[in-house]
């Protein structure tokens, strides 16, 4: 009877749960700072092994108030991020760079994450590409076409 008695009581606890009510979230503010990111994934193509190369990722506030970058982690310790400390005013830009060290031969993929008062979700930057081994060269970077002249 017990059993019988928390079989029908399991149901009407679950209606009454799932109309409780709920807090709505805060009012956004509409003079907060927004990012604005000129590129989120850098590919470096075929680099040389044991020469680090540098990825700058250029953000600009777009918003009203200054943005804050609070923290920059990256997701190993062969990737060197660096960035102001300094507020970014409405309408500049500030730089993130990432100084990848090609220590070992191969394709790889590394993640650098930001954290701003602009957004609560991190932005997660992404550098990448192909270490040659030693001795072998890089390909040499293809010409542009000649541009065709119009009559």
């Amino acid at each position: 009877m017990k059993k019988l008695i928390l079989l029908l009581a399991l149901p009407l606890f679950v209606a009454f749960q799932s109309f409780a009510q709920t807090t709505p979230p805060p009012p956004a503010n509409p003079n907060a700072p927004v990012v604005k990111w000129d590129k989120i994934v850098n590919d470096f193509g075929d680099i040389a092994l044991a020469i680090p190369k540098t990825a700058d990722f250029i953000l600009t506030n777009v918003g009203k108030e200054p943005l804050i970058i609070s923290s920059v982690r990256a997701s190993c310790g062969c990737t060197n991020p660096k960035f102001s400390q300094e507020p970014v005013l409405p309408g500049k830009t500030s730089v993130v760079s990432a100084t990848y060290n090609a220590a070992a031969p191969g394709v790889f993929s590394k993640t650098v994450t930001v954290i701003t008062n602009a957004d609560p979700n991190p932005v997660v930057l992404i550098i990448k590409g192909n270490v040659l081994p030693a001795g072998a060269a890089a390909p040499a970077p293809t010409a542009a076409p000649a541009p065709v002249k119009k009559k």
